[in-house]
């Protein structure tokens, strides 16, 4: 076999494995526009933010509802999955907005 053969080969054979594994597959999702609250979000807009699926929206939504709300969006960082890294991906598109903050305030 010629050079120009053996790399197509090389080239589909490694597609395939990773089509098969999903990697090739998976849709990037589009950044949401403006900014995400995260003191009302429901779990399905927590899902539209860069490295958040279905379970850790729900996680944010579950330590929203025991804790009583983020007063800031740094607090999220409480949230089991969510470290720095993942939270420097987060920030621009968070908002804790301004019903608890103002609740807080009022006390």
């Amino acid at each position: 076999m010629n050079l120009k053969r053996v790399s197509a080969m090389a080239v589909a054979l490694a597609f395939a494995f990773l089509a098969s594994t999903g990697l090739v597959l998976a849709e990037a999702k589009p950044a949401p526009t403006g900014k995400v609250n995260v003191n009302t979000a429901t779990v399905q807009q927590l899902v539209t933010l860069p490295g958040v699926g279905e379970k850790l929206a729900a996680r944010i939504v579950e330590y929203r509802q025991k804790s009583g709300g983020f007063k800031t969006v740094q607090e999220v960082m409480n949230v089991q999955g969510i470290g720095e890294k993942n939270f420097a991906k987060l920030q621009p598109f968070l908002s804790a907005g301004e019903g608890v903050q103002k609740a807080a305030a009022s006390r």
